[in-house]
C-alpha cells in the first residue's frame, strides 16, 4: 500500500465517520447521556497484559480508543440471533434483537443488554463532540452513542466489531464469557441472559 493510498483511506474513513454518525449535525454529535465513567473498574489489567490477551486490532480499539474503517467489521451486516459480548472481558453488552441497519458501516444497536453494562464519556477528538461508550467491566472503548436512533430509545450505539464477540443463541459461550459470568456478572446481567437464552 502506497502512502497516497493510506492517506486517502484515512481521509475517506474520517469523512464517513463525520457524515454517518449524525447526519443532522456533524459538528455536535452528542447523545443525551452524561459522563458516568468512574475511572476505576472491577477488571483491571496492566498494559502488557492487555497486549498479550488482545490481537493488535482489538488492542488499538479497546485500549487506545481506535476506530475500525466503516463496512470492514465482521458484524456490521450480521443479522444472526445471539448476544454480543465485550472482547476485552466477556461482559454481555447487546442482544441481536436491538441491532438495526443504520447504514453507517458499523454495528448499531438501540440499547445495551442492561443499563449498567456500559459507561459514557465525553469525547472531543477530531473537532467533534461525541459520547464515547465503554464497557463497565474494564473501561474498554467500544464506540459511540448518538441520539438519532430508532424507537423505543431514539439512541444509536455505534460499535466497533473488533471490540465485540458474537455468540449465536444456540452455541456455547467461549471461556472468556464463562469466566465473566461466573466471577463478575451483575444480577441484572445474569437475569437478562437467562431471559434471552432460557439458561
Amino acid at each position: 500500500m502506497t502512502i497516497h493510498t493510506l492517506v486517502f483511506s484515512i481521509v475517506m474513513s474520517l469523512g464517513l465517520m463525520a457524515q454517518c454518525q449524525n447526519p443532522q449535525n456533524a459538528q455536535n454529535m452528542k447523545a443525551d447521556k452524561t459522563d458516568n465513567d468512574p475511572g476505576t473498574y472491577e477488571i483491571e489489567r496492566t498494559d502488557e497484559e492487555w497486549k498479550k490477551m488482545l490481537n493488535d486490532e482489538q488492542y488499538q480499539i479497546l485500549r487506545q480508543a481506535g476506530t475500525e474503517r466503516p463496512f470492514t467489521g465482521k458484524y456490521h451486516a450480521s443479522s444472526q440471533a445471539g448476544i454480543y459480548y465485550s472482547a476485552a472481558t466477556g461482559q454481555p453488552l447487546f442482544y441481536s434483537d436491538t441491532k438495526f441497519d443504520s447504514g453507517c458501516g458499523w454495528p448499531s444497536f438501540f440499547e445495551p443488554i442492561t443499563p449498567g453494562s456500559v459507561y459514557y464519556r465525553t469525547d472531543r477528538s477530531y473537532g467533534m463532540i461525541r459520547t464515547e461508550v465503554i464497557d463497565s467491566g474494564s473501561g474498554s472503548h467500544l464506540g459511540h452513542v448518538f441520539d438519532d436512533g430508532p424507537p423505543p430509545t431514539g439512541l444509536r450505539y455505534c460499535m466497533n466489531s473488533a471490540a465485540l464477540i458474537f455468540v449465536p443463541l444456540e452455541e456455547e459461550s467461549p471461556q472468556l464469557v464463562k469466566d465473566y459470568m461466573e466471577k463478575h456478572a451483575s444480577k441484572e446481567e445474569i437475569h437478562a441472559l437467562k431471559n434471552i437464552t432460557g439458561r
